[in-house]
């Protein structure tokens, strides 16, 4: 079912033309929303030294959303190794784009790309947000830039850490302001480990160079490489030459003592913030990314959170422009998110004492203590690859959110709020396709239904479950679709899954009952308090089931 949209609806604003207000505009275009970018810039992405890592939940979003050559544009890792001095340490083997390493001026101009190609995305060049009002009882917000003045439905501040957004909404910012400090170099070379990512921790030192705690290695597309050295978070940065010092001292370490050709392409030195917005939502107006929440000690990557803000609002906003769910569902947006930053806050302050001693005497006494790191050496990729509770997709549990998020990968796949895994499905038309790739327009039924792989179609379409099935998809108080699947961990032949547009999992209930799933919808877009456990569908009889070889 879809619902009219709002007569006269007002188009949404993003204030911010960086990678989470693009990406934004194009899933809510995904959504047949439309949407003004504010960019305050001249919308060219020039080269920089800024990189970002992405995992395979968040490069799958943003393919759907038209950002189609994000892993031509990425180079994908084959591996994670910790070192301590040259005993490795822990060791993690990757699959081909489990973590995606670009440049962030790539993925830019591919996000820009992405939205010319739509017509539901309007941007505007040199139009930074100055001024915005909300008033009580209005469904609009209007925004007052260096140009003009502008109506939109909702306004959503993707505009970074200095937020306009946040400060007309006087929103405090509270947090740390040094978490971590990094030196970073961009290197074209040849290292003696290709493909692989690596943190080294206590690199044996060359010569006279400045003392750097670890250094993290991270391969790039075209022969380049991303090296940060962590320093002390109140020493001064490197200078030049000391950079130079430390460069040389670093690749020696990995070249039997002998400094390799490289080619130094940029240099930078920045502080890490841990630091999170009181508020996700006032009114009509939202944050999202940088403009919400800060973090990235351990590894972790503050994009790849902004990707998953924008995941979980962009289907919300959609379903209330297009009339197909009341405004309280937006409320839940705050809920879900902001909890789920605290529970990767919580974890670094957890992990951040086990991992990155405050000082180099508590950090020797450490090292003394048998198998200490080497037992911790598991949480230092958990950031940088995205798994465990500082790196990996958060779940919703309570749909909506009241109370904490649950960051661990010991929920089992059937648990409700989880992220559901990629696997193959078939349309009800009998087009084969992966899970994920049918998310972001509606919500998902899905029938777990083995042996549908080796029988035509037509032969099951119309058999078991299936028109029953179909006929209560259509009959859902939102927009939706039913794809069937030969299995699905953790649930038994015959469940049914109801899955939310940005992956995460409603319900799964065995069999079906047409009031249950409705139920289950309605709740899910009314942003009932709690969502209730199903009844099983026992009272079905086999002969009502979906099998292997009916017809």
């Amino acid at each position: 079912m879809t619902g009219p949209a709002h007569s006269g609806s007002d188009p949404v604003i993003i204030a911010g033309a960086g990678p989470i207000g693009l990406t934004l505009a194009l899933a809510l275009a995904r959504h047949q929303v439309p949407s003004i970018v504010l960019d305050e810039g001249t919308g060219v992405a020039p080269e920089s030294s800024r990189s970002t890592v992405l995992r395979t939940d968040t490069v799958g979003f943003l393919q759907r959303i038209g950002y189609t050559r994000v892993t031509a544009d990425g180079r994908s890792w084959t591996a994670w190794r910790t070192l301590r001095r040259h005993r490795e340490l822990h060791s993690v083997e990757l699959q081909h784009d489990d973590v995606l390493h670009l440049a962030q001026h790539r993925l830019l101009r591919g996000l820009r790309d992405a939205v010319s190609a739509t017509g539901l995305v309007e941007l505007l060049p040199e139009s930074a947000l100055l001024e915005l009002e909300q008033e009580p009882g209005e469904e609009a917000v209007n925004v007052h830039t260096q140009r003009t003045w502008l109506r939109g439905s909702f306004l959503v501040g993707c505009d970074g850490p200095r937020s306009t957004v946040r400060k007309r909404l006087s929103l405090r910012f509270p947090g740390r302001a040094a978490a971590d400090h990094y030196a970073l170099a961009t290197i074209r070379a040849d290292l003696p480990f290709p493909g692989e990512a690596l943190l080294h921790r206590d690199q044996p030192r060359h010569g006279g160079a400045p003392a750097a705690r670890e250094v993290v290695a991270r391969p790039l597309p075209d022969g380049v490489w991303r090296l940060d050295w962590r320093l002390p978070p109140r020493a001064p940065g490197f200078s030049p030459d000391q950079l130079i010092e430390q460069l040389r001292a670093t690749l020696a370490s990995w070249n039997g003592g002998k400094v390799p050709g490289y080619e130094l392409i940029s240099s930078a030195d920045y502080v890490v913030q841990q630091r999170l917005a009181t508020k996700f939502q006032v009114g009509r107006a939202f944050l999202a990314g940088d403009a919400a929440h800060l973090l990235g000690s351990l590894g972790m990557q503050n994009l790849d959170e902004g990707l998953r803000d924008v995941d979980n609002l962009a289907w919300k906003l959609g379903l209330v422009w297009q009339g197909c769910a009341p405004e309280r569902l937006l409320t839940t947006y705050q809920a879900e998110r902001r909890n789920a930053v605290i529970a990767r806050l919580r974890a670094v302050d957890q992990a951040m004492p086990l991992l990155q001693p405050s000082t180099a005497l508590l950090e020797a006494r450490r090292s003394l203590l048998s198998g200490s790191l080497r037992r911790n050496a598991p949480l230092l990729s958990d950031g940088s690859l995205g798994t465990g509770r500082l790196g990996g997709a958060p779940a919703y549990p309570t749909t909506p959110g009241r109370g904490r998020s649950a960051l661990t990968p010991t929920l089992s796949p059937t648990s409700p709020g989880v992220l559901v895994p990629d696997l193959p499905v078939i349309t009800a038309d009998g087009t084969q396709d992966r899970l994920r790739a049918r998310l972001g327009r509606g919500f998902l039924v899905v029938l777990v239904a083995p042996g549908t792989g080796v029988w035509a179609s037509e032969h099951w379409l119309g058999a078991g479950l299936m028109p029953q099935l179909t006929e209560a998809t259509e009959a859902l108080p939102l927009p939706a679709e039913l794809l069937v699947t030969e299995e699905y961990p953790g649930a038994a032949a015959h469940t049914v899954l109801l899955i939310r547009p940005d992956g995460h999992l409603v319900a799964a209930v065995e069999g079906h009952r047409p009031e249950d799933l409705f139920d289950l919808a309605d709740q899910a877009r009314s942003a009932a308090a709690e969502l209730p456990v199903p009844r099983s569908a026992t009272g079905l009889g086999s002969r009502e089931r979906l099998t292997a070889g009916q017809s």
